[in-house]
């Protein structure tokens, strides 16, 4: 387990012309541990820490730093102590791949736009696609294989009273786990919902007992070149236009929103979570980042240490957390 480095002596390395050739996965040291509550600390707020730097960076904080939401940019992830600290690195640990790649990409949007932050995902997921840590989890999985059926994913109903759309997730049986058929649907009815200026309010449902159980397991590495999958991101993608359908998109989330669905809802200009909601994105665990604009709509509403620390741990919250955090809006 790695030592907590100083804020000074991590600002050095920082600076050094050959950081990178002595840090990161490939070095034993996928992630790094600081000391922020040490003298030199007011430093690590004014560090701008590379986009590429080949490591995860875990800073220890004081209570009052965290509350205040000043966080230093100097770091990935904020831990409480010494012990939560390495609890973090041990999960960089299980898939140092896939968060070294995570806490790089979160660097990079910081400074983009929503629309290239969501191409940078989609470049970052795709280079995973083809990882071995992905490969790993997929062998250990077993074939997962859905008899072909052509129902459709979506109900949607207008109500031109209200000046409402209403579009309802519609695989109950499944938990309306999103596929590619499901991704498909939403793409044609959100561009639809989104031109039409008689739409005022636009409400996303789950049918069942689940808002959206994350993407269909069956699909995962049916495409296995990075490049076809990024393009076919490129020309089918959801993200943008729940961008676009943002201030009239109202999510209503109840049992488990997972991976996409988590991603998807949080794209919405109002989030509302029923009592027994859940959220978590657990892609990590996959060697993948989440992938379905998660960087982007969940980072924007909890920011990018809260976002890297969820995506990392895979940890499940509730309804109330999920409201603390700032992910929901309102609790029904």
């Amino acid at each position: 387990m790695p030592l907590p480095w100083a804020p000074d002596d991590f600002a050095a390395l920082i600076r050094s012309p050959d950081a990178y050739t002595r840090i990161g996965p490939f070095r034993g040291s996928p992630a790094l541990i600081v000391d922020a509550r040490s003298a030199g600390a007011a430093d690590l707020l004014r560090l701008r820490l590379p986009a590429g730097f080949p490591a995860v960076v875990v800073g220890i904080i004081d209570a009052a730093t965290r509350a205040s939401g000043e966080l230093p940019a100097g770091l990935d992830v904020v831990a409480a102590d010494v012990d939560d600290a390495q609890m973090l690195v041990r999960y960089v640990d299980r898939s140092p791949h896939a968060a070294t790649v995570l806490a790089q990409l979160l660097r990079l949007q910081d400074a983009m736009t929503p629309l290239d932050a969501l191409a940078a995902e989609s470049l970052a997921y795709a280079t995973l696609q083809s990882g071995d840590e992905f490969a790993g989890w997929l062998a250990t999985r077993g074939a997962r294989v859905r008899r072909p059926d052509a129902t459709p994913r979506l109900r949607v109903e207008h109500r031109p009273d209200t000046a409402t759309a209403i579009v309802t997730l519609d695989r109950p049986r499944v938990f309306n786990l999103y596929d590619a058929a499901m991704r498909d649907e939403l793409v044609d009815a959100m561009r639809a919902l989104v031109a039409d200026e008689t739409v005022e309010r636009i409400e996303l449902h789950g049918a069942g007992r689940a808002f959206c159980a994350g993407g269909d397991p069956a699909e995962f590495g049916t495409t296995r070149d990075g490049a076809v999958a990024h393009l076919i991101r490129s020309s089918a993608n959801l993200a943008p236009l729940l961008l676009a359908a943002a201030p009239k998109l109202h999510a209503h989330v109840h049992g488990a929103a997972v991976g996409a669905g988590c991603e998807l809802a949080a794209f919405a200009g109002n989030v509302v979570a029923a009592a027994d909601a859940t959220f978590s994105l657990p892609e990590l665990s996959m060697g993948l980042v989440p992938g379905a604009g998660g960087t982007v709509s969940v980072t924007r509403r909890i920011g990018r240490h809260r976002a890297a620390r969820f995506a990392i741990t895979g940890e499940r919250i509730d309804a109330p957390t999920a409201q603390r955090w700032g992910l929901v809006d309102e609790l029904s």
